[in-house]
């Protein structure tokens, strides 16, 4: 089975997919300040639920995921209609994707940090405050998110690529705008190239709906 199309009903490779990403550092694409960890290959972590359908590919063939499925460096994951996924990537990182969602784990190290690219769909990053910081990006058309230690909402949102965090914060520059969203607070991107949004606390039903779609 092919990875769902996206909601602009485009299929990228892993390999385009990360070349595309990379476009997002470009003038005028949206960036979210941070830096990463250089990685080294192997196993970065397991499924812990699968709701629906959800696989991987890394460099072997395609293989379905199910609970306690291992994860590799390269892989690229994708659901399908309807479908959740939970993933541990190291010691005390949770990533989850909401229905017709492409992630690839482009580079991992547990405790120290990564690179994540989101080419479809809607995710929801979450490590405890409690765990040791460290700096993840999480990359997509629209730009690229730096986190050290947070859970935040990433994805579509009431028509726009919308950002949210629950806990922690998260810092949003595009197009000469630099956006600092704190615990309750939101921004739209509405096209990639585009600046976000001023920060604007987030109501609780848009949150919900928000959720609703990873969880």
């Amino acid at each position: 089975m092919e990875p769902s199309q996206s909601l602009s009903r485009t299929r990228l490779t892993r390999r385009e997919l990360i070349a595309t990403a990379l476009l997002a550092t470009a003038p005028g694409s949206v960036v979210l300040a941070g830096s990463a960890s250089a990685a080294t290959a192997g196993r970065i972590g397991a499924v812990q639920e699968v709701i629906g359908d959800a696989f991987a590919r890394g460099d072997a063939a395609e293989r379905r995921l199910a609970a306690a499925a291992d994860l590799y460096l390269q892989d690229m994951v994708w659901t399908g209609t309807e479908a959740r996924l939970a993933m541990k990537l190291g010691l005390a990182t949770t990533v989850r994707l909401g229905a017709r969602s492409r992630l690839v784990i482009d580079r991992f190290i547990a405790d120290m940090g990564g690179v994540l690219d989101l080419a479809d769909g809607a995710v929801l990053f979450d490590r405890p405050e409690t765990a040791p910081k460290v700096d993840v990006k999480m990359r997509s058309a629209y730009g690229v998110i730096a986190v050290r230690g947070t859970r935040f909402f990433a994805g579509p949102s009431r028509g726009a690529f919308g950002v949210f965090v629950e806990r922690g914060a998260v810092t949003v520059a595009a197009a000469g705008v630099t956006r600092m969203l704190a615990a309750g607070e939101g921004t739209d991107i509405p096209a990639p190239g585009r600046p976000p949004s001023p920060v604007a606390r987030w109501g609780a039903p848009r949150i919900a709906e928000a959720m609703a779609s990873v969880l």
